[in-house]
């Protein structure tokens, strides 16, 4: 399989997560504005869960756009990424519900947790197959940004159980300090100052 086929076919997966998730939202029973309360968690859940797919998709493009080479281990990897990504809607549905007990909240941030592992073991195997200076190796570096953010993942977990609301609080931080663009990718690849990447 060659790099534009695998970004392809992960692209693929998240638009069919995003969806999945959409499709779980229910219109209220009412025809009035009182009637959409009890949406709000919901909404705001879905809201965070779409977030965090497409700071994944985002990150996974740029990723792609500075690989030169994939191996077998890199597809089990990013298929390792997809499953962990693939749970996000019914973890969605679940904590969206339930947003102030504990299991729902728990479960969401393993769900977090589990991506950013397997995003950083995808990395790691891309790493593998790549030489020490290439363009890749140089955008990654030690990236601090994923692995504290899989520490605070870890931290939000632990909070879920005495503190539901104060676990989300933490996963939305997560999610915000990701939404600031992570330019280590762009800085290395020259069509990236030439109008974006292809």
């Amino acid at each position: 399989m060659s790099r534009g086929r695998l970004e392809a076919f992960s692209d693929g997966v998240i638009a069919v997560l995003i969806t999945i998730m959409v499709l779980d939202l229910r219109p209220p029973a009412g025809s009035s504005f009182s009637d959409l309360r009890p949406l709000v968690s919901r909404l705001l859940v879905y809201v965070l869960s779409f977030v965090f797919l497409a700071i994944y998709w985002n990150n996974h493009h740029h990723l792609m756009h500075a690989v030169e080479l994939i191996s077998g281990r890199v597809m089990w990897a990013n298929a390792h990424l997809l499953f962990w990504l693939s749970l996000t809607p019914a973890a969605t549905d679940w904590m969206g519900s339930h947003a102030r007990d504990r299991a729902p909240v728990v479960i969401y941030g393993v769900v977090l947790l589990g991506s950013a592992v397997a995003y950083f073991v995808l990395t790691r195997a891309l790493l593998a197959v790549h030489q020490p200076g290439s363009r890749l190796s140089v955008a990654i570096g030690a990236d601090w940004k994923g692995k504290l953010s899989a520490i605070a993942y870890v931290a939000g977990i632990v909070c879920a159980f005495v503190a539901p609301l104060l676990a989300i609080a933490v996963y939305v931080a997560v999610a915000i300090v990701w939404l600031v663009p992570d330019r280590r990718i762009e800085r290395v690849m020259p069509e990236a100052h030439e109008g974006g990447t292809p």
